[in-house]
């Protein structure tokens, strides 16, 4: 039996790749029974995305984790009507068809709330409904295009910068996780039926980005792209350290860009007209980046974060993968837990966020094998008998 918060709740996670699935494994690590439905020939794509171990994807592993996969042809009506069989029995459905797709499917939320009306639906598209964009396929990689990511990242004199990792999809993915959480309240609470959340991958990661909105809207500029600084305050960048590592430094606070000046041996400087207030830092920000860089290039990395440690200055070093996995702190924390796997033999994954003290999320396993439970899933929870699943079988449905 599940536990958790969410025991109980039936997560049906029809979608593909990365927003849509996330969605499903954030309910599922605290407590929600997740059926991943995938198509019987070669799965979710997201299987064969990104690094492989012996042909089976890692990224795959982790996002399928506690996950029930069954096979389904959605093509095939009757692949359709066993989709609707079983968002008749679930909480909450994810899919990411297009527009146009569910409605000839008969997949659309008015068909699925016909059979189920406290079914909330998330559709996760490229644009999301209502616009001239709306059935057209998209990436996240469109969505950092598009919401103003890439044209901020970067050198100043360099090209927009996409980042390396499923940015807009996972801003996408955590926005339409707590967007299901507030349905199923109004639902539960209020006494409520579900309804449909219509989620894209342009508008969550634009919400964070909306400075250069604001910035525009009221004062006719742009900002454009400023390395690693950041116009709201400084200190505020990277530096490379005596031993070739990288440290990276904030002073949004002004009492740390203070003890920051008052570490490297520059106190004067809090008390200089230029540098004593948060506007003036910004003009000079220039020569604080020198400042800084000078003092930390004459230092290991060791060295210059026991002195920033000790001063209380919000510095950190620039972690890579390994790094990651042996800082001490996040090991006290065991945020990077293994587990076996019948593929792997074992993986290391990241612990889910964030901590509950009463009620903490857990990883039971890593993802399945394709169609892993179909008889569970079709025997029990549909019904249907060995006969009428070897039929499915044998069609291709399943």
């Amino acid at each position: 039996m599940s536990q958790g918060p969410l025991a109980g709740l039936r997560v049906i996670d029809a979608a593909t790749l990365a927003a849509g699935p996330l969605i499903a494994t954030w309910l599922g690590e605290h407590g929600a029974e997740v059926i991943k439905v995938e198509q019987p020939e070669g799965g979710d794509p997201l299987r064969q995305w990104g690094a492989q171990k012996d042909g089976v994807g890692l990224m795959w592993k982790s996002i399928g984790r506690n996950k029930k996969s069954v096979t389904l042809d959605l093509r095939r009506e009757a692949g359709q009507s066993l989709l609707r069989d079983m968002a008749g029995q679930a909480d909450v459905i994810v899919l990411n068809l297009r527009p146009s797709t569910l409605q000839k499917w008969g997949l659309d939320y008015g068909s699925l709330a016909a059979v189920n009306s406290g079914l909330v639906m998330v559709h996760v598209t490229g644009f999301g409904a209502g616009g001239p964009k709306s059935d057209r396929p998209g990436f996240g990689t469109l969505g950092e295009a598009m919401s103003g990511f890439a044209h901020l990242t970067g050198s100043p004199d360099g090209p927009p910068t996409l980042p390396s990792f499923m940015l807009a999809d996972g801003v996408a993915g955590l926005t339409a996780t707590y967007a299901v959480m507030m349905a199923l309240y109004h639902r539960d609470v209020h006494g409520a039926n579900g309804q449909l959340i219509d989620v894209n991958l342009i508008e969550p990661l634009a919400r964070l980005l909306e400075q250069s909105v604001l910035t525009y809207d009221q004062l006719g500029t742009a900002p454009s792209r400023t390395g690693n600084r950041w116009d709201i305050s400084a200190p505020r960048n990277v530096y490379l350290t005596k031993d070739g590592h990288w440290l990276a430094m904030s002073g949004s606070a002004p009492t740390i860009a203070k003890r920051a000046l008052e570490a490297v041996g520059r106190p004067e400087l809090t008390r200089d007209p230029r540098f004593a207030e948060a506007q003036q830092r910004l003009k000079n920000a220039t020569a604080i980046d020198t400042i800084m860089a000078d003092w930390i290039s004459a230092r290991t990395l060791d060295e210059a974060m026991a002195v920033f440690e000790a001063a209380n200055v919000a510095a950190a070093p620039v972690y890579d993968a390994e790094q990651l996995l042996a800082d001490p702190h996040l090991t006290a924390r065991e945020a990077y837990v293994s587990l076996p796997d019948s593929e792997l033999g074992g993986m290391r994954v990241q612990a889910p966020v964030p901590r509950f003290s009463d009620t903490p999320g857990s990883v039971g396993h890593l993802g399945p094998a394709l169609g892993e439970h179909n008889e569970e899933i079709y025997g029990q929870l549909l019904g249907i008998d060995a006969a009428g699943r070897q039929d499915l079988r044998s069609q291709g449905v399943i």
